[in-house]
This record gives C-alpha cells, structure tokens and sequence, in this order.
C-alpha cells in the first residue's frame, strides 16, 4: 500500500529507522564527551579532596550517563540485530520509547553535572540555582517545546 508522501510502508520505515540512528549520532556525542569529561575527574587531586555529597552527586551523574548511552545506543543494536527480521515497526516503537528515556537520563546527568560543578566553584546556593535552571532549560526546550511546536499546548 502507498502512503500519502508516496512511499509504502516498508519504505516509510526504512526512512524512519534510519532518521532514528541518524538522530542518535547527534545525541551520543553529547553522551559521549560528558562521560569523558565525569571519568577523568576522578582521577584530579582535587577530587579526592572532595566531600562525600560531591563525591555521591559525581557518581550519580556517573551512572545517569551510564544508563543514557545504554538507552541510546540500544535502538542501533536492536537494528543491527533485527533488521533482517521485518520488525522495523517494533524497532521503532520501542526504539522511540528508549531514545526519550535516554534523553531524559542525558538532560538529567547533564544538569547533575552543572549542579556539582556549581556546588564545587561556588557552594550549595548557586549548586540549587543552576541545577534547577538547567533542568528547566531541558524539561522546557525537549519536551515542552515540541508539544507547543506540535500544536497540541501540553
């Protein structure tokens, strides 16, 4: 059967699985450069001056990225391992849920990342600012946003 835009729903698929990985590459690099960034720390002499509070924040930051890039690297094995198997559409499906999830965690490390950062330059206050601005700025950009974009307001 042909769609609307001309392609059949094999070749719709095909298009979506592949603007989903497409998307992931813009994604992962984020993920990518943060968890460099979180492993090297570990290894300053700073760090291990750190309090216990930084020290705890610091790992779940760790862990936060940890779970994102499992969550968006997944839809890309799932695709290489499936992609003989004609479950594109499950691909996608799941493959969808697992990327917003994985974003959530991103936005999520990113923000506990600013936060400890702020808290280490200068002190709890403005750790509880930018933690809660950074979190506004993902929650508002990524996922309000496009409902508004989308039309449907919230």
């Amino acid at each position: 059967m042909v769609e609307h835009t001309g392609e059949t729903k094999n070749e719709r698929l095909t298009r979506n699985v592949s603007e989903l990985l497409q998307e992931l590459r813009v994604a992962q690099a984020g993920v990518q450069i943060l968890f460099g960034f979180l492993l090297t720390v570990v290894f300053t002499d700073e760090f291990h001056e750190a309090s216990g509070f930084e020290k705890s924040v610091h790992l779940a930051a760790v862990v936060l990225t940890v779970c994102s890039t499992v969550l968006l690297t997944a839809p890309a094995a799932w695709h290489r391992l499936l992609f003989r198997t004609g479950n594109r559409e499950r691909i996608l499906t799941y493959g969808n849920r697992s990327v917003l999830i994985g974003l959530g965690c991103l936005a999520a490390a990113i923000t506990t990342t600013v936060a400890l950062i702020a808290k280490v330059v200068f002190g709890p206050v403005a750790m509880t600012i930018l933690g809660v601005v950074s979190g506004v700025l993902f929650v508002g950009m990524w996922f309000v946003v496009p409902k508004l974009i989308d039309g449907s307001g919230g």
